[in-house]
Parts: C-alpha cells; structure tokens; sequence
C-alpha cells in the first residue's frame, strides 16, 4: 500500500470513529434518553444503589428493638451451607422463632444498620398499605373499579379492571418485565425519572383477572391508586401506617423518580434486615403487632391465598420443548409468593437479587435473606428460585439446633 492510500485510509477510519464518537455524544445528550444513559452508567440494579436517586424517608416514629434467643450471639449457620451463602453473595441472614432473633449473621462488611434494597419485595409492602387503605375507607374493596381512582384504566372487553386484577399480577396490560433489556419498561422505571408518563403507557391489552402475568407497572399502579385514594405519599402513608406501628428501629428509604418525587413503589424500599423481618413477624401475626391490628386479619388471610381462579402457564422444564398446558395459579395471592416445601406453607416476599422474607406458621419463623444474587434455576411447579431452599434449610437447621 502506497503512503498515499494508507493516509487516505487512516483519515477514513479516524473519520468514522469521529461520526460514531459523535452519534453517542448526540444519543446522550437526548432528554428522553435519560434512563438510557443512567442505565449504561450503572448497568445492572445493584443491592446498595439507593445513593444514585432522590429518597423520601418512611419515618420510624416508635422504635424498639428485638428481643434476642439466649445464646444467639454463638449461633452461625453450619459450615455445609457456607458455599451456597458466598456462591450467591449474601449479605445478612436473620433467623426469629417466637418473636425472638435466634441466627443473625453479616458478610462483606454488612451490619446491622446496613440498608438494602428491597427490589419486589415493595411489592408485598404496597399490597399491605393496600389493606391498611380499605380499613381507612378510602378504598372500598378489592373488588372497586381501578377508574374510580386513575380514569384511564377501565375495562377490556367488557371486563372491568379491579384492585383486585392488580394485586393478583392478573391486569392484562402491554409491560415488558426484565431488567436486562435496556429497551425494557421496567428498565426505564428503575432508572427513568417520570413514572407516571411511562404508566400512561400501559395500555389493557387482554380481559383483566384472568392470566397470571407477573408485571411490576401494575405494582406501580397500585401505588398510583394509593396515592390517589389517600392523598398522601406512600412513604409518609408507610410511616403512619405500618413503619411506626411495627415499630421498626430505624428509618427507610423509599427511593424516587427524578421529576415528580413518585416512589418507585415495585422496587426500591431500602432498610435493614432485622426491620424486614418485622413485616414477615406482621404476617405471621396476621396483621397483629404487640395487641395492636395494624392490617386487617381477614385481608392477611385474602392477600396470602393462592389466586387459583387465575390461569398460568408453567416454564419448560430443561428437557421440554412443547408449551404447557395453563394450570390455576397455585403460588400467588395479593403480591405475595406462597410456597409449600417440606410440608409447610411458606409465604415470602421476594426481590430479584435473591432478597427474601418468608413467614412459616409452622415454625412460627421468620427468615431474612438479603444478597447479590439467586438461582437461575426454577421450581417450574411452584414459581420458586431454587436457593429459595437454601435459606429455609439453612433456617431449619439452626431451629433444629435451638430445640
């Protein structure tokens, strides 16, 4: 090649990166491409990101703190689950047995007073406020049309939307449930800044309480709906409401959209582990708290039984490569999980990092794990990740210990 042709190339190829250099600088510079920036930022969600939004705080007005097992202060969990807990990056483990820490225990550098974000787990805490709304009469039931609160959302064939089709993940809405797409809706909630216009997105695409089809914009809306039907917050209504009532011992943070200071209520609430605990305690209370009945027993009872009226389609298993026939919805109430292993009914909150509460009446228990990461393994049965089993395991282990 002649030093002619090559300077001709080289100034083709500098040119080019130039252009390109060019585009990407345009592409962020777009308002619209906000998330899309802070997406490429900070990619994936990470357990401790709460610093990079707006918070609102949900008030601790009446802290107390736990009570403590005797010896748990010696209790660690056994050396043949220390594998599994580094695989999967966990951060705080908390055991309770009849209301009482027995197992607490940290890693890379987490105490606990470490905040950590909830992910999905809000979910279950929205369906809690939800319950705690209709007891204040300013919703009237679970069974009130969504329209009388957000106009928009009305019916789909003649079928009308309900509290109840959000609570039960049964909308029938268009949303694209995945963080890993930056195209996603659920990517641009989480690192968008206006929540509500990308909720005037969601339009109803099937009869609404029907299919099972989990979607964190419906948990959103159900926000919408609380804001709307109490006139608060859903951070200061959370304080009032079932923070200071279960007397958590320190403040959350619930984090924010950047434009309108809106929750971003299917994510996001950032606390402790011992304080998660106190709302699977709630659960195992049913709704009660030191004689107190903060949520309505009977909506505890509702918002922890399966929707079998719901049909859902079971993933492949690993060797299958013809679609399931749908089956009722055996593993989901009012945003909460239901499990049955080993015989026991476990209701749980999950977050998609692997953050777990779960309540077991059997054992009067309550299990708390937060951590960076969970099975991408499912029980295509029940809708579980598999380290769901082991947690409870290493939970059982320890009660076993304990008697």
């Amino acid at each position: 090649m002649t030093s002619y042709n090559y300077s001709r190339l080289k100034r083709a190829i500098l040119y080019g990166l130039l252009m390109i250099l060019t585009g990407v600088v345009i592409f962020l510079l777009i308002p619209s491409n906000y998330y899309m920036r802070r997406a490429l930022l900070h990619l994936k969600p990470k357990i401790d990101q709460y610093s990079i939004f707006e918070n609102r705080v949900v008030k601790a007005d009446n802290p107390h703190p736990w009570l403590f097992a005797d010896d748990y202060e010696n209790k660690q969990i056994a050396p043949a689950f220390e594998p599994d807990f580094k695989k999967y990056g966990t951060v705080a483990f908390v055991v309770i047995q009849h209301n009482k820490i027995i197992l607490e225990q940290y890693w890379n550098n987490y105490t606990p007073l470490s905040l950590s974000n909830s992910f999905s787990m809000s979910k279950s805490i929205v369906s809690l406020l939800i319950g705690c709304a209709i007891t204040d009469g300013y919703i009237k039931s679970v069974d009130q049309p969504v329209s009388d609160f957000l106009p928009q959302w009305t019916s789909y064939e003649g079928r009308v939307l309900r509290i109840k089709d959000l609570l039960t993940m049964s909308a029938g809405v268009e949303w694209d449930e995945s963080y890993n797409s930056l195209m996603s809706k659920t990517t641009q909630a989480y690192y968008g800044k206006d929540l509500w216009k990308l909720a005037l997105t969601e339009k109803l695409i099937e009869k609404p309480g029907v299919r099972f089809n989990y979607q964190s914009g419906v948990s959103q809306l159900l926000a919408f709906v609380l804001r709307k039907a109490t006139d608060k917050s859903i951070s200061d209504y959370a304080s009032e409401k079932l923070w200071t009532p279960i007397e958590a011992e320190e403040d959350a943070l619930w984090s924010l959209d950047h434009k309108n200071g809106i929750e971003k209520a299917y994510c996001c609430f950032n606390t402790n582990a011992r304080d998660f605990a106190r709302l699977g305690q709630l659960i195992l209370n049913k709704g009660k708290w030191d004689g107190t009945q903060v949520v309505d027993s009977n909506y505890i009872k509702e918002a922890t039984t399966p929707a079998i009226w719901l049909k859902f389609t079971r993933r492949l298993k690993p060797d299958e490569t013809t679609a399931r026939e749908p089956i009722p919805c055996s593993f989901y109430g009012y945003q909460f999980w239901l499990v049955n292993y080993q015989g026991m009914k476990i209701v749980n909150m999950r977050g998609m990092l692997g953050q777990y509460i779960m309540a077991i009446p059997q054992l009067d228990a309550v299990i708390v794990r937060l951590g960076k990461k969970r099975d991408t393994a499912y029980n295509v049965e029940q809708e579980y990740p598999k380290d769901l089993e082991i947690w409870v395991n290493a939970a059982m282990e320890v009660i076993n210990r304990q008697h």
